[in-house]
């Protein structure tokens, strides 16, 4: 067996549109294709031993052991390595449940798709079903554990900690979309101008200066004291030699700890020897030059959390610790504490193992301990002056006894600090009477709290303190979201895109726009190339400055990635023609259309699908959608808009040369085509199809017919607004057509506009593409030979996996096999077959060149317009009478450029 490639989805995509995050992995299975699991000797017995949980799969045959039983009855071994996948992840504690397994079309090959919980474990566990199943075939011992906990580590490797994953998991509960960010630290809540950050407590709300300010304790003390703060007595040294006045001043017992440190670093408590405070002062050194010595406060530790200025949580926290029963070494009770299944490492669990760190060191030194050390019965050994849970400690919640009179302070020293989210320790016998009669203190603020202890407490209630930080973010009534509108198809997306595009900015919005030739917000382009994907899709999404994103969704991205959102507010779906099709498991026209019926299945149930009703397969997509289905169409008699209509439906149709919608009963007149530049007074009726999807979607989202029309009047279709797309340039006996025309149906499309037009003399360059099946490519020659009386072929510079003139050899039979007998030459290089084409036009030709390189062609077409103005303008000084000529400054064509 050979993976010939893998892939991760972010969002919906062909296999599903609730399940976003799949493994797609295609996989060559070689002559198994001819050995189901049923004719490989032993193969059954192998695999219900080795894993025997696979019983509770239930597989098509929908009971309990039903997979086994298709094992057994026979089944092909990509669907083995599916259940394989996703049964190691269940038993490594990830949640997957979904899988499918289909041919791509190819002998032998097929796809294995999974529900996976990040990219990297679950590459890990596509990779491992394969050497697994493969073993089995072979009758080789497999350590299985081993793999389930290399899939376990690599998935914790990528898991966020506590704090942050429980805001994710309250962010999906309230349908907030989640993108991770590049430092993989980071998370955007939201889309566009709407969206929020977190990198666990810290927000983009967080104050910076108050964070700075909490954790350095010296600066802190010395604020919530001038603001009359009960706090322990003491003060900030840096020298040992001052340390005896100070505890002169203060008394014993004193805590001394570094003035800027965190989770417990560096920290002793209740030191009561001038000896204890100097070893204490060199350990709290070690970790920051200033030192703070305090008056030691009995009580215990609490905790408080503070999210926008309210208590959400508080815990009492104690330090890890031992219980000695007599016969046991320190050491051993550690280990016999860290065999609690609660317990793991770092954030894997909800407690962490016990360490023996460098505070379990001093504090054994301190009583004349070691590791050896066997307790005496009940003894209670504290390992760490920190109660973090980080270092082992446990938590109990309180939030319930908290005393009114402590939440008061808790809420005056929030606000004090500036932090919109913060743990607030505090020293106390008891949080149930106020501060000042237990002679409690503020120990210190922190920024970024753990929320670990609030949400799985040893012991009392687990508290969704996640709840509050998204009630801050995102305040009832406002949004998360932006309107994000989707455009698919076969042909015209780009220009449907545009046009949406132009619209929604025209109707105030800043908008943020993707199409195959770059990303773009309003009209400033961001990057230039082929953007059609869901990576570029979230940059839009992740802009801050973006309230509306028209996306063009093309097949490539969504068979790699699946799509970039989570959902949209429409979709519109174009057309669904022949293209792409025998690549990459899209083989014909219904699975091409299933593909691009993601997109509106992606809307949400108060969105809109805006659909071809001219399209038989994207008409068929209104069956599948939960939201709106709106329709346009070219032909006002439609019995499927007067259905439409009649149920009181939207639809945009083209009637009586007039661009016009129909919501339900009422008639809006948008505009004649005339007025409408794309529209080509009528006569390109793929690109009227354009402006009737364009139209629809915009009048979903309250734009009134008066931008509409506005909008429609202002878009050209020139090279500034539809660059490639039905660009027309004018020369003096001749004129040039570029259009991105690259498949037969586009073709198609616009035989009907050359058809209507009267030049004389038409020229065709075109071009097969590599990665298209060769059909295609005859198609191509032969409908040109029906619309041009001379035909370049010419090739594109990425030959796409063909030899040079493979492509060509082929449109070139289509050419021959058509009755028309068109001239025929073959120049390979795009711009030099234009430039002869240009050089050797008659008089009232139209050159029309299906474009590959837009840019640079279109660059040239400008410059040879110049240089033609250029000599016009020369030659009319030159016959214009002596008496006549005025001065005039004539610049250089360098000089223009």
């Amino acid at each position: 067996m050979n993976i010939l490639n893998i892939n991760v989805t972010s969002g919906p995509n062909i296999w599903s549109v609730k399940k976003h995050r799949l493994v797609v992995m295609q996989l060559d299975i070689g002559d198994l294709e001819y050995r189901p699991t049923n004719e490989i000797d032993g193969f059954y017995e192998r695999i219900t031993a080795l894993i025997p949980s696979l019983y509770n799969h239930q597989c098509s045959e929908d009971e309990p052991g039903g997979f086994f039983l298709r094992v057994k009855d026979g089944t092909w071994i990509g669907h083995v390595i599916e259940h394989i996948a996703i049964e190691m992840q269940v038993l490594a504690g990830i949640e997957a449940v979904f899988g499918q397994t289909r041919g791509t079309g190819a002998e032998g090959q097929y796809y294995v798709a999974f529900d996976c919980a990040d990219e990297e474990s679950g590459r890990l566990a596509a990779e491992k079903a394969v050497v697994i199943a493969q073993n089995l075939v072979d009758g080789v011992e497999t350590d299985f554990d081993q793999h389930i906990e290399e899939i376990r580590m690599k998935n914790f490797e990528n898991t966020p900690g506590p704090s942050t994953a429980s805001i994710l998991r309250e962010a999906a509960s309230r349908e907030i979309p989640v993108i991770k960010l590049e430092d993989n630290a980071t998370w955007q809540l939201g889309y566009g101008c709407n969206q929020k950050k977190i990198s666990a407590t810290i927000t983009s709300s967080t104050s910076y200066s108050a964070v700075e300010t909490v954790c350095n304790k010296e600066i802190c003390r010395d604020l919530l004291k001038s603001m009359s703060v009960p706090i322990a007595d003491g003060a900030a040294i840096e020298s040992s030699d001052v340390l005896n006045q100070t505890i002169d001043s203060l008394g014993f017992p004193i805590t001394i700890k570094p003035a800027n440190g965190n989770q417990g670093r560096g920290v002793t408590t209740n030191i009561t020897t001038f000896e204890q405070a100097e070893e204490a002062f060199r350990f709290a050194s070690t970790i920051c030059k200033r030192v703070i010595v305090e008056r030691h406060i009995p009580g215990f530790d609490y905790r408080l959390l503070m999210v926008d200025g309210k208590l959400a949580a508080a815990a009492k926290r104690t330090p890890a610790h031992v219980v000695g029963d007599g016969q046991s070494s320190v050491q051993q009770l550690i280990n016999e504490v860290n065999r609690d299944p609660n317990r793991g490492d770092g954030h894997d669990r909800v407690l962490t193992k016990i360490q023996a760190g460098p505070a379990a060191t001093f504090i054994l030194a301190r009583k004349n301990y070691n590791l050896n050390t066997v307790l005496k019965k009940s003894e209670i050994l504290y390992l760490d002056y920190a109660a973090n849970l980080s270092k082992g400690g446990t938590a109990e919640d309180v939030t319930d006894q908290v005393h009114p009179d402590v939440v008061r302070t808790a809420e005056r020293v929030s606000k004090i600090t500036g932090l919109d989210i913060c743990g607030i320790d505090l020293m106390a016998k008891t949080l149930e009477k106020p501060l000042a009669e237990t002679g409690g203190v503020v120990l210190e603020v922190n920024a970024a709290p753990g929320l670990r202890m609030h949400l799985a407490p040893s012991k009392g209630i687990s508290r969704n303190v996640a709840s509050p930080v998204l009630d801050m973010l995102f305040p009832e009534g406002s949004s998360c979201r932006i309107p994000i509108m989707a455009v698919t198809g076969t042909n015209g997306k780009t220009t449907t895109t545009r046009l949406l595009a132009h619209i929604m900015k025209e109707a105030g919005r800043r908008v943020g726009y993707t199409t195959t030739d770059g990303i773009y917000v309003n009209d400033e382009q961001l990057v230039k190339g082929d953007c059609g994907g869901p990576i570029s899709a979230e940059l839009i999404l992740k802009d801050p400055t973006v309230d509306t994103a028209v996306l063009e969704c093309a097949r490539g991205g969504i068979l790699r990635a699946g799509l970039a959102f989570d959902r949209c507010d429409v979709a519109v779906v174009t057309n669904v023609a022949g293209d792409h099709l025998g690549m990459k498991g899209i083989n014909t026209l219904d699975q091409l259309a299933h593909l691009k019926s993601a997109v509106p299945e992606s809307v949400h149930h108060e969105g809109y699908a805006v659909l071809n009703a001219d399209d038989d397969r994207v008409y068929a997509m209104r069956e599948k959608v939960t939201c709106t289905p709106v329709l346009f169409s070219m032909k006002e008699d439609s019995t499927r808009l007067a259905k439409h209509r009649k149920e009181g439906g939207l639809c945009a149709v083209f009637t009586d040369k007039t661009v016009t919608i129909w919501d339900g009963p009422d008639t809006h007149t948008i505009e004649h085509i005339e007025n409408i530049p794309l529209g080509f007074g009528g006569r390109a009726g793929f690109m009227i199809e354009n402006i009737l999807a364009a139209v629809a979607a915009a009048y979903t989202q309250k734009i009134s017919p008066a931008v509409i029309r506005r909008s429609l009047a202002s878009f050209r279709p020139s090279p500034e607004h539809t660059p490639g797309r039905m660009n027309l340039f004018h020369f003096e006996d001749y004129d040039v057509l570029v259009d991105y025309c690259h498949n037969p149906a586009g073709l198609v499309a616009i035989k009907e506009f050359i058809d209507s037009s009267s030049y004389l003399y038409k020229t065709g360059i075109i071009s097969g593409i590599g990665d298209r099946r060769d059909d295609d490519h005859f198609e191509i020659g032969r409908l040109s030979a029906e619309i041009f009386c001379k035909i370049i072929i010419r090739e594109d510079s990425d030959l796409r996996g063909k030899a040079a003139g493979e492509s060509s050899a082929i449109v070139k039979q289509g050419v021959k096999s058509s009755c028309y007998n068109p001239a025929v030459l073959c120049i390979p290089n795009e711009k030099q077959a234009l430039l002869f084409a240009m050089e050797n036009a008659l008089p009232d030709t139209l050159v029309m060149i299906c474009v590959e390189q837009i840019e640079e062609i279109i660059s040239l077409l400008k410059l040879k317009q110049l240089q033609e103005k250029e000599k016009l303008l020369e030659s009319a000084l030159m016959t214009m009478p002596l008496s006549n000529k005025l001065p005039v400054e004539i610049h250089t064509l360098q000089q223009i450029e």
